[in-house]
């Protein structure tokens, strides 16, 4: 019986033993099954667009890395931020995340108070892209380089006009950051979008333009339009012949466009690193560079704490910039 009883014993020992050591091993088997079901991708955007379309070309790369769908969901509104508030509500177990850019996620929160919170209802995952701005004047224009403009602006304060998309947008930030850079007064004019600012542009109305990429790139390869200086603080390999802000002559001029990955506050950090080696992954992918790049960006992926600390420098950059000129949303 003693016998009988001791071998049950050791068994019992055994069985608990392995079990208590077999247990990380399982959860690193679970945490590794992720994600065993589809999905969601929130854009904030409406399609068509580029953040729609990057969106889309990072859910297939994603999808095809996971073996699971990414179903794209738009949550377009208030420029962006009823899909970052959409987003911020959805549970916080990574089958949901958002591609949120310097609009809903960096500038709009400046701007006005928002039923999201940046710092306190998201885990920033990775910056995901960036895309430059051109100073862009007519094919006609005086202006022969940027030491033209500012020669012009300073002599005529509020004489020399430039388009943006409105209030607190990257056109407008970027100009007031010239201005203030500079030592100048400009005029902003603001529009409802960027699409009629350029062909103001092009048509003379206007002086000047700092817009993305996408909108004067064809312009500028025709010739309707002349790039003067990128925002970008080397030179962009999409637009090798453009100088910096640097380069033709005035320091301080680092504006780009950005777009990030974020998932719900309180996500697993496991399942937030799964994310991180996914998105380095297909950045390295080549269709996918192909394809960003032909909308005028370049894909990245950071690591969290990387996002983090360009996060911070965005907000305060621009929180000054907008204090300092006293901007306000429409």
């Amino acid at each position: 019986m003693n016998t009988v009883f001791t071998a049950l014993r050791r068994g019992l020992f055994v069985a608990v033993t392995l079990g208590i050591f077999a247990t990380p091993h399982l959860t690193q088997a679970q945490t590794a099954k992720f994600p065993d079901k589809p999905v969601k991708l929130i854009v904030t955007y409406p399609p068509g667009g580029s953040s729609d379309l990057m969106a889309r070309v990072m859910g297939q790369k994603m999808s095809e890395v996971w073996g699971q769908p990414v179903i794209i969901e738009s949550k377009p509104g208030a420029a962006g931020s009823i899909g970052m508030e959409f987003a911020a509500r959805q549970p916080n177990d990574g089958y949901t995340f958002v591609i949120g850019n310097l609009g809903p996620a960096g500038v709009n929160p400046l701007l006005s108070k928002l039923p999201y919170n940046m710092d306190k209802d998201f885990a920033p995952v990775a910056l995901t892209a960036t895309g430059a701005n051109i100073l862009v004047v007519p094919a006609n224009s005086p202006y022969k380089n940027l030491k033209d403009v500012i020669a012009d602006a300073k002599a005529n304060p509020n004489k020399v006009s430039y388009g943006t998309s409105g209030p607190g947008s990257m056109s407008h930030l970027a100009g007031e950051l010239i201005s203030r850079q500079a030592g100048v007064k400009m005029v902003s004019v603001p529009y409802k979008g960027g699409g009629q600012a350029v062909t103001d542009v092009i048509s003379g109305q206007l002086h000047i333009m700092v817009s993305d990429a996408l909108p004067v790139s064809q312009h500028i390869k025709s010739g309707r339009l002349r790039a003067l200086a990128i925002t970008s603080e080397k030179r962009s390999a999409l637009f090798p012949d453009i100088p910096t802000f640097s380069e033709a002559g005035l320091d301080g001029i680092v504006a780009l466009n950005w777009w990030g990955a974020f998932l719900p506050a309180g996500t697993p950090q496991s399942v937030i690193d799964n994310y991180n080696t996914t998105l380095a992954k297909i950045a390295a992918n080549a269709d996918l560079k192909d394809r960003f790049n032909g909308l005028g960006v370049e894909p990245h992926a950071t690591s969290p704490a990387e996002f983090k600390t360009f996060l911070a420098s965005e907000k305060a950059k621009y929180s000054k910039l907008i204090a300092d000129n006293n901007i306000k949303a429409d």
